[in-house]
């Protein structure tokens, strides 16, 4: 299951609030709740997402888990959710999507191949993705299941992009903020002072690269700004000069995450009255916030002679999406999802088609070893022979085992399975149950040994 909130459904303040607790709620949905296994928290500058796994495994139906447990499910997280946000939870609830089943697969690939993005096509949110991931194993709490999801998702994104002209467009929320700024300023004689030292502000100095500029200091409100400069070049700016590194700046991109605002209107205004003493150009002219939660107070927009360019403005002139390239990301997203839910249903059948090989295995080893133990001419030329014909009898049973799976029919075939061999078949496993790392040894045991 995920519930997700983006850009298309509300405002972005809301998607901040909401977004405020975000580096907790992993930890906090499953110690909340016994029946989530996993929690993958995916916070950007336009959306909002939880993804979990439950304990609950694909019932002998192959309905997944009941609407009771799933009803569960979402009332723990946006409990949780309403705790870190310090939102009600009848709020939190308008404001999330719950979706299950494969519709959580087309809607996570889509993400993660910008295609659902504030600009279509930018490429920024699939490392979101990425680091999304590392950060619930980081915390423990991600789980098989969810590991098998985002790894795919990732996958996904790089075959959008190598596969669609969306990977050479240059499309991101920071290109579009850029290209605002070069309407106001010349940005290759622009002084420029980049605010945070994250995956954000490494794009954002990319991208100003690609423009022209070469006059960049950069202030880390973490203190890590010393050690950003130096492996790029830059000027490094002093925690206690940011006020002077204003006054000395044409633009301002600010990136950070901080918990609240870094540069404020007095500090603004107190900026450019120090720069345009003496007939000198008052700066900086345009700010530039890229973070959710508003590194530069919004007041600041409001200053004669500054303009400030923020996510709603970069929503707002976002790029017309070029329909050809986004029809052909979202075939092969749609692609993708088919396989991996393939791959799911697959897993309902390993059990059944393990449990048969393990019968004939044992049937075969017993009927060799009496062939052992009379030994003679020939006792190689016939094992051989017993296992070629093991091998061919069960590969028409492991073709049978996808076709049913992929069909829905699991049920079918396991019953089947115990009737004509009179075998008794474990319990199905939840998805968790099978680390992603044994995608391929599961393709094995469904297509069975080769007959030849």
């Amino acid at each position: 299951m995920t519930l997700t909130a983006s850009h298309r459904d509300l405002d972005l303040d809301v998607l901040e609030q909401l977004a405020s607790g975000a580096h907790s709620l992993g930890s906090t949905v499953v110690e909340d709740s016994p029946e989530i296994t996993g929690c993958v928290v995916l916070a950007t500058c336009n959306r909002f997402e939880v993804y979990v796994s439950t304990s609950t495994p694909t019932g002998p139906t192959g309905a997944g888990p009941t609407e009771g447990a799933l009803d569960r499910v979402r009332r723990a997280v946006t409990g949780a959710v309403a705790r870190t946000s310090g939102m009600s939870v009848a709020d939190v609830e308008a404001s999330l999507q719950p979706r299950v089943g494969p519709d959580v697969t087309r809607h996570l690939f889509t993400v993660a191949s910008g295609l659902d993005s504030m600009v279509v096509g930018e490429r920024e949110v699939a490392g979101q993705v990425r680091r999304a991931l590392q950060t619930a194993r980081t915390d423990g709490t991600t789980s098989a299941a969810l590991e098998r999801l985002f790894q795919t998702a990732s996958r996904t994104s790089r075959a959008v992009g190598a596969g669609t002209a969306l990977g050479a467009t240059g499309r991101s929320v920071v290109g579009v903020a850029l290209d605002l700024v070069g309407h106001e300023v010349d940005l290759p004689s622009a002084r420029v002072l980049l605010i945070g030292t994250g995956s954000y502000a490494g794009a954002s100095l990319t991208a100003l690269r690609a423009r022209g500029v070469r006059d960049v200091a950069v202030h880390s409100p973490s203190g890590r700004a010393q050690a950003f400069a130096a492996d790029r070049g830059l000027e490094a700016v002093a925690p206690g000069d940011l006020d002077a590194q204003l006054a000395r700046a044409d633009v301002v991109v600010s990136c950070s995450g901080a918990l609240g605002p870094v540069v404020d209107a007095p500090m603004v205004a107190a900026a450019r009255a120090r720069s345009g003493g003496e007939g000198g150009t008052p700066r900086p002219t345009v700010l530039v916030d890229l973070a959710l939660r508003h590194d530069i107070d919004p007041t600041v927009g409001h200053l004669p002679g500054v303009r400030l360019i923020d996510l709603a403005c970069v929503q707002q002139h976002s790029p017309s999406t070029v329909s050809p390239a986004v029809d052909a990301g979202l075939r092969i997203v749609a692609d993708r999802a088919e396989e991996f839910e393939a791959a799911l249903a697959e897993l309902s059948v390993t059990p059944a088609v393990v449990a048969l090989r393990e019968h004939v295995q044992a049937v075969l080893e017993a009927e060799l070893d009496r062939t052992r133990s009379r030994g003679g001419e020939g006792s190689d030329d016939v094992e051989r022979a017993l296992r070629r014909f093991a091998a061919t009898m069960l590969h028409t049973p492991a073709v049978r085992a996808r076709e049913h799976a992929r069909g829905g029919r699991h049920t079918e075939y396991r019953e089947a399975v115990e009737v004509v061999f009179g075998i008794e078949v474990p319990d199905d496993v939840a998805p968790d149950d099978v680390p992603p790392d044994d995608a391929r040894r599961d393709e094995t045991r469904l297509q069975g040994p080769s007959p030849t």
